[in-house]
Formats: C-alpha cells, structure tokens, sequence
C-alpha cells in the first residue's frame, strides 16, 4: 500500500544565518547560524529556545524585517523576503506596537485595509473577530488604558483581520494570565481546524507540548533539537531510572568514568540508562560490585526535561 502523501510545505528554511556587527568594537555577534526546518500546510510548529537562542531574529528575516546574511527561505512558495507571500501571512510580532489612541475597532480596521480587506467586509469582520479573541467589550476604548494582555490579544486580531493562510507568533501568550492562556491556545486549534497554518514562538513549554505537532529547539542560534512531538516524548523509551544500594565509593567512581551521573538520594544512589546496552552494563557493574539493585523504572520525559537536557 502506498504511503499517504505528505502535507505541503508551506515555509522551507535553510541554512538561513544572521551575523551582527557590535557598534563599537566592530566583533561579530552569529546571532542565527544556519539555521533549517520546514513547516507543513496544516501544521502548528513551536519554535523553541532560551532568551537570546535567535527564535526572534529569525522570525524578523522570515518575514522580512531584517535581511539574512546568508541561506535562503521560501514561504508560501515565494522566496522571502515577498510581500506577496506576507500578503497572505498574519503576523504578531513578540511585543506589538498599537497606537495608544486609537481603539481596538480602528487599529483592526487599519490593519484591515493595509492588507486590503474591503471597508463593508471590515465592518462585518472587526468586531468577529475582536470578539474571538475576547477583547469585544472594550472594543471603543482607548488602546492606551488597555493591560499587556489585552493590548497582545489585540495584536492577535490585527494578524486574523485578513483571513491568513498562515499565522507567524511571536511570543503569542506573553502577558497573558492562566485563563487568557487557555483562550489562545482553544484559538490557535480552532485556526488549525479552519485549515490553517501556524508557526509560533514560546517559551512556555506546557503550552507547546499542548499544542504543536513538530517543534525546533534553538541554543545559541543553532537548531540542536527537531523532530514531532511524538517522536521527541517517545526518544526517551528506552530510558532508564535505576536505584542502588550499597553502592561503594568504587562503584560510583567507575559509573562517573562510564559517562552516568549518580545522584544520593540519602541512603541509595539513582542514575538514568537510555538503551540496553547501557542499562546492562549498570546492572553487571552492581552487581559485580555486590550493590543492591533497588528498581529499575521506565522514565518518560516531558518537553520541559528535553528543553533543559538540550538547550541549557
């Protein structure tokens, strides 16, 4: 039987790179170093990293903001930068900028006609699509006495106005409590549902193993994790928790020099073992060294344990 074909790509990024000059010294800083994923039509991708890893850097060249200083990305089929594919791109940038004196219905409407949308459609749409991301009832005030949450939802509905094919978040929950949180996320899934494409930046790690079907981790302006969520949460099938007793001073000092990491937990010593060979050769080295073998368990990790593993 024929495999299913895979969805389209949407946004093909390859070896895309970032380098800055420091205004004073004139030292490079490589903030993105050839950095590569694909996003599939359809698909939401979480877009991972520290603060300072390059996740915003490389948001601002994927849609055109700042020029990268070498690869090449494509998005919607269109080499970036094109205003043409951003044309059909909503964007919410990690902290948008909304004129304090306009309202939320004239800020919407005026991101509504910068990307073209008709005046009797907008006067339909506006207030839809306030009301989805929750800011409908303070639809006339001034954008000025708005909280950091309301001010990123409003943000949110400037990116929607358009009727997108894909959504590009930057930080899409920032500033936003327990209950904004779930709403941006029951959102995000209803875009997905409508068929459309999302690519999105946090660091709030729950939010994302909610939320993504794929994800890249970045450390220091490299990708050192990528992969589906699934296949990420089942890598560590094979993982190991062991606890010994007895162990001697010996022991311990021989699993160190094998690459394990002891640790006391008072009277018994635990360490992980990812394979079977690995947790073969802890269980003979105990045993030879008359150790108690106490348990030896299936741990899984969460994406908050692959995060701190890989891009700590």
């Amino acid at each position: 039987m024929a495999e299913p074909a895979r969805p389209e790509v949407v946004l093909s990024v390859s070896k895309l790179s970032k380098t800055f000059k420091k205004p004073f010294s004139g030292k490079k800083v490589h903030a993105v170093k050839e950095v590569s994923f694909e996003v599939r039509r359809g698909e939401i991708f979480g877009f991972l990293g520290p603060n300072g890893a390059g996740k915003t850097t490389t948001i601002k060249m994927l849609t055109g903001l700042i020029s990268p200083t070498g690869g090449r990305a494509s998005l919607l089929g269109l080499p970036v930068p094109s205003s043409d594919a951003m044309g059909r791109v909503g964007f919410l940038p990690e902290n948008p900028y909304v004129y304090p004196y306009l309202t939320p219905r004239e800020f919407v409407t005026l991101a509504g006609r910068l990307n073209d949308v008709p005046g009797r459609t907008l006067q339909k749409r506006v207030p839809e699509v306030l009301d989805r991301v929750g800011v409908l009832y303070a639809i006339d005030r001034a954008v000025r006495a708005l909280s950091k949450g309301m001010l990123q939802r409003v943000g949110l509905a400037a990116a929607l106005i358009h009727d997108p094919e894909m959504l590009i978040l930057d930080e899409p929950m920032s500033g936003l409590d327990p209950v904004g949180r779930k709403e941006v996320r029951d959102l995000i899934l209803d875009e997905q549902r409508g068929g459309r494409t999302v690519l999105f930046s946090s660091h709030i790690l729950s939010d994302v193993e909610m939320l993504c079907d794929r994800v890249s981790i970045l450390k220091k302006g490299e990708v050192v994790v990528a992969g589906t969520m699934r296949e990420l949460l089942g890598e560590s099938g094979g993982l190991r928790e062991i606890t010994l007793g007895d162990a001697s001073d010996a022991l311990l000092d021989a699993l160190r020099t094998s690459g394990f990491e002891p640790r006391s937990l008072g009277r018994s010593w635990a360490l992980q073992a990812e394979g079977d060979d690995r947790v073969r050769a802890v269980l003979e080295a105990a045993l030879e060294a008359n150790a108690r073998v106490e348990s030896v368990v299936a741990h899984r990790e969460t994406l908050e344990d692959i995060f701190v593993r890989r891009a700590i």
